[in-house]
């Protein structure tokens, strides 16, 4: 969460930056965004298709781990979920 609180801060501070220079944002407006939604969710459907036609169950499980970290990236709190990298230099 600190990330994205930070992330939030530095966008504010251009944007103060922004509104004293005079000069127009170049970020895009909200309806672009929901483009962009959009293009995630249909990225999705692709892999459903697939499963669907191959007769192979669709659960929730599935979807999470499939749809859900395409769409939505990382999300605070799940760092601790991911396996940690193995240490190549680790004796064995």
């Amino acid at each position: 969460m600190k990330m994205y609180m930070l992330s939030l801060g530095v966008g504010l501070l251009v944007g103060v930056i922004y509104g004293v220079l005079s000069v127009r944002s170049p970020a895009p407006p909200v309806i672009a965004l929901v483009g962009l939604l959009g293009i995630l969710v249909g990225e999705q459907l692709v892999p459903l298709a697939k499963r669907l036609v191959s007769s192979e169950p669709v659960t929730a499980a599935w979807a999470r781990e499939q749809c859900v970290p395409h769409i939505f990236g990382q999300l605070p709190g799940k760092s601790a979920a991911l396996p940690r990298p193995k240490n190549i230099n680790a004796p064995t």
